[in-house]
């Protein structure tokens, strides 16, 4: 008798909430709107790929050999190769940002070549780390594989007892930044619907004075709660099924893990982000407190100290430390494996454990902040 009259109030309080936030149209564009904006912003805008890298040649004396190399830059398309009279002239548009990169191909290049020991000289911009370090990239790619290519054509005695190098890369064979920013928007978008869209709830009936209205109802926290959570579930889901669709039609990201451990985990993160905008909402005085709390306390570092901008390991160990206190640290790392690693069943169980606890913890701080202000 009891588990039925708990679920029948469960089910008038979800109606209730479902009618609520189907009359406002605001909730409902950043529901669903803002995640489609989110999702074509960052996969066709943000991308971490240089594809056009400007390198400028200069050319001391021309040979055939250093033809060959200029050749081989422009043949990278990777590269756009403009050539300088001298390097003065490289370095001035250097400085003015023209380029990022020069090449200089000294006068005594030929002979070095001839004798075994031909240098050039590469000179980066270091203005923007990851520019310089994927100018240089492609460029000793490509001058490696013209010398690849000379050596078996000229089929020298030194090159029979040369190494060859077969270069791999796993889980992102493409070497494609997209495919490691989609797994991460999924984390940012189920972190901004769960936690900002439900950290007003409480606070606006409070501030409306509807939350005054339950005081003489039988209504039990938790099953405000969990009414209350039961819509924006809904919402979540429907997110992350365009989310799914974007990342494998639209971008071509692989989904090498199993789809069914993908949506369990998400719906799980999804869970832990809608107790912890609905605990902060329980808790501020103010719409306007509870939205800037939510948005500091779980957006900004989703993305920032996630892993999903940032490789964690590279920061102090004292953010570190506070980036594993994040539930969307453990969903970031999670999601990337199941989408470019596959099923790693260990990693699975142990971060969704990790998950479920803050799912419960929250959702507990959440009954406690109501039952305050029921009593």
């Amino acid at each position: 008798m009891r588990d039925s009259t708990f679920f029948n109030r469960l089910i008038s309080l979800t109606r209730k909430e479902t009618r609520q936030l189907v009359r406002d149209k605001s909730n409902l564009a950043v529901g669903f709107l803002l995640p489609i904006v989110l999702i074509l912003l960052f996969g066709y805008g943000v991308s971490f790929d240089l594809t056009n890298a400007r390198v400028a040649v200069v050319q001391e004396q021309n040979t055939l050999q250093s033809r060959q190399v200029i050749n081989a830059l422009q043949g990278s398309r990777y590269l756009t190769v403009q050539e300088y009279p001298d390097l003065m002239a490289a370095q001035k548009a250097l400085q003015q940002g023209k380029t990022d990169a020069i090449v200089r191909i000294p006068s005594d290049y030929a002979e070095g070549v001839a004798s075994g020991s031909g240098k050039l000289q590469i000179l980066l911009n270091g203005a923007v780390t990851s520019v310089a370090s994927a100018a240089q990239s492609y460029i000793t790619g490509a001058l490696g594989v013209q010398a690849a290519v000379e050596s078996d054509r000229q089929r020298s005695d030194s090159a029979s007892g040369s190494v060859s190098v077969e270069q791999r890369m796993w889980f992102n064979e493409s070497s494609n930044s997209t495919w490691f920013i989609v797994p991460g928007i999924i984390v940012l978008i189920l972190t901004l619907i769960g936690a900002f869209l439900t950290g007003l709830l409480i606070a606006r009936e409070r501030e409306r004075g509807t939350l005054e209205a339950l005081f003489v109802t039988p209504v039990r926290p938790l099953e405000l709660v969990l009414a209350k959570l039961a819509p924006y579930m809904v919402i979540g889901a429907v997110d992350l099924v365009m989310c799914l669709l974007a990342a494998h039609y639209l971008f071509e990201v692989p989904i090498r893990g199993s789809l069914i451990a993908i949506v369990i985990a998400s719906m799980l993160y999804l869970l832990v982000a809608l107790g912890l905008g609905l605990a902060i909402s329980g808790f501020a005085p103010s719409q306007f407190m509870a939205s800037q709390v939510a948005l500091i306390a779980s957006f900004m570092p989703a993305m920032m100290l996630s892993g999903f901008v940032f490789d964690i390991r590279n920061l102090p160990v004292v953010i570190q430390v506070v980036s594993q206190i994040l539930p969307a640290t453990h969903f970031m790392s999670l999601i990337k494996t199941l989408f470019l690693g596959g099923n790693d069943w260990p990693v699975f169980f142990r971060q969704c454990g990790i998950l479920l606890l803050y799912a419960v913890i929250l959702i507990n701080a959440s009954r406690f902040s109501l039952r305050k202000r029921l009593r």
